[in-house]
C-alpha cells in the first residue's frame, strides 16, 4: 500500500472510529452540556499525522453528524469543528515540530488551554444563534457551565489521549496503516506519565460527578 492509499485508509478509519463514540457516547457533564470523546481520536489520529490529518477528520465526522444525528445544523458543525481543531490541530502541530514524549505532552497541554479560551469566545460569539438564548443568557453561562465543561472536557482529551496513543499507534502499525519508527525505543510511553494520565482521568470524572450533583 503507497504512502497516499495509507493516509486515506487511516483517515476513513479514524472518522469512523470518531463518529461511532459520537453516536455510542454522551456524558452529561454540566447542565444540558454531554462529552463526547471523538477528540481523543481526532487527536491521536493528528499525532500520527500532523494537524492537516486532525482537521480533516473533524470537518468529516462533523459534516457526517450534522447530516445524521445532530440538531444544531451548520452552527453545530462550526462549533464541533473549532472545538475539536483548537484542540486536535494545537497539539498535533507542536508534536510535528518536536517530536518527543515531552512534545506530545507539551502539545496537548497547550491545545488544552487553547481549547478553553477559544470556546469561551465562540460560545459567546455564536451559541445565542443556535440556542435562540439572548446574549446575556448566554454570557451568565459562560463562567458556571461553559468554563467548567470545557476545563473537564480538555482534561478528559488530554488524559485519554496519553493513555490510548501508544496502544491505538501499535495497532495500527501491526495493521501497515502507519510506518514504524527505525528505533523500536520511539514513542514510549513512560510509566510515569500513564500513572498521571490515570489519576487525572479519575480526578476529573470526579469532578464531573460533584458539578452534576450541584442543582
Amino acid at each position: 500500500m503507497n504512502s497516499k492509499a495509507r493516509k486515506i485508509t487511516l483517515v476513513g478509519m479514524l472518522c469512523a472510529m470518531a463518529y461511532i463514540l459520537v453516536v455510542l457516547v454522551r456524558i452529561p457533564l454540566v447542565l444540558f452540556l454531554e462529552y463526547e470523546p471523538k477528540d481523543v481520536v481526532i487527536t491521536i489520529g493528528g499525532l500520527i499525522g500532523g494537524p492537516l490529518t486532525s482537521f480533516w477528520v473533524s470537518l468529516i465526522v462533523s459534516w457526517v453528524e450534522m447530516l445524521t444525528i445532530s440538531e444544531d445544523g451548520l452552527f453545530g458543525l462550526i462549533m464541533n469543528v473549532l472545538s475539536s481543531c483548537s484542540f486536535a490541530c494545537t497539539a498535533a502541530w507542536i508534536y510535528k515540530k518536536r517530536r518527543s514524549l515531552r512534545g506530545a505532552v507539551a502539545g496537548l497541554l497547550c491545545g488544552y488551554a487553547f481549547m478553553v479560551a477559544t470556546m469561551l469566545l465562540w460560545n459567546d460569539l455564536i451559541a445565542p444563534l443556535y440556542m435562540g438564548y439572548p446574549r446575556e443568557a448566554v454570557e451568565k453561562l459562560l463562567l458556571p457551565a461553559f468554563l467548567p465543561f470545557n476545563l473537564i472536557k480538555g482534561g478528559l482529551n488530554t488524559a485519554m489521549t496519553l493513555l490510548l496513543y501508544k496502544p491505538v499507534i501499535t495497532a495500527l502499525r501491526r495493521a501497515h496503516l502507519v510506518e514504524s519508527p527505525p528505533s523500536a525505543r520511539a514513542g514510549r510511553l513512560h510509566f510515569g506519565v500513564a500513572l498521571a494520565s490515570f489519576l487525572s482521568l479519575a480526578a476529573l470524572i470526579l469532578l464531573a460527578l460533584f458539578l452534576r450533583g450541584i442543582p
